[in-house]
């Protein structure tokens, strides 16, 4: 497959298909994504904070929605929580919150977090996600969010008739910045093509409902440097930044897409919630 600013190409030859996806192009190995993720855990854990932009079209707050079906006697289970700080603003709802990740540093930079709010009903733990190491029918409620999940675990830690929320990226999400740079995550990939996989797993694993909610909004990036901040610590463009040319790349884009707004982009999410 060949890529031109805007199309994916599948390049045909005899009966062989060569479709040179996001993984051949340029992507992470779960290795490199590790040392990636350690590396944003220890400068600043999950937090985008400072990152100045507006968006239009964003059609819910993941974690709000996470409270809309909980009440304050529920117990937490969230699953990638990164540096915790969104669990850290949200634990006052619940009568206690577990929340795991697999990288070392980012409960590191979680349990920092935490001794700074004086909070008492929040625990961090290393966990991975396919091993969970808590009884049957533990939980009200699950959360996920951007990060990967094993829904039969998650089946079998969530109490019957209660919620698993997960909000994760959608492949077309940044589109526009991909298209330019000519690689990315999930690169030429399929839109919603992971979220489908998802819905047919929760179901095999037993979750009685299971609803899909998306949107497609508009972001616009106030300066440069905000947009340079996302593009270093997430892996929008794997590697942004170790050649020069990316930067050259960026300035290029930054004048096709500048406005009195600022810097225009799109942030592609979907929702799913199932019920056990």
């Amino acid at each position: 497959m060949q890529r031109s600013r805007g199309k994916c190409y599948r390049v045909f030859s005899g009966a062989l298909v060569l479709l040179f996806n996001y993984k051949v192009f340029m992507t992470f190995t779960k290795q490199q994504f590790k040392q990636f993720y350690d590396k944003v855990g220890s400068e600043i854990g999950w937090d985008f904070s400072k990152v100045k932009y507006i968006s239009e079209g964003v059609e819910w707050d993941f974690y709000d929605e996470v409270i809309k079906k909980s009440k304050k006697t529920d117990i937490l289970l969230d699953i990638g929580t990164g540096g915790g700080e969104k669990i850290l603003e949200i634990a006052k709802n619940f009568k206690s919150i577990t929340a795991i990740d697999n990288s070392q540093v980012m409960i590191e930079t979680a349990n920092k977090n935490l001794s700074k709010s004086g909070l008492n009903n929040v625990n961090f733990t290393l966990m991975d996600a396919d091993n969970i190491s808590f009884p049957d029918n533990t939980f009200n409620i699950i959360s996920c969010r951007h990060s990967v999940f094993n829904p039969f675990e998650v089946y079998r830690l969530l109490l019957k008739n209660w919620l698993f929320l997960t909000q994760q990226v959608g492949e077309a999400d940044k589109n526009n910045i991909k298209d330019f740079f000519g690689r990315g995550q999930s690169f030429c990939v399929k839109d919603w093509t992971k979220m489908k996989e998802y819905v047919s797993d929760l179901k095999k694993a037993g979750f009685a409902k299971v609803d899909t909610y998306e949107y497609d909004a508009t972001e616009f990036y106030k300066k440069p440097e905000d947009l340079i901040f996302l593009l270093k610590n997430t892996p929008i463009i794997p590697d942004f930044g170790r050649k020069d040319w990316d930067f050259e790349k960026l300035d290029d884009f930054i004048k096709d897409n500048i406005s009195s707004e600022g810097i225009r982009t799109n942030s592609k999410r979907y929702m799913i919630i199932a019920e056990k």
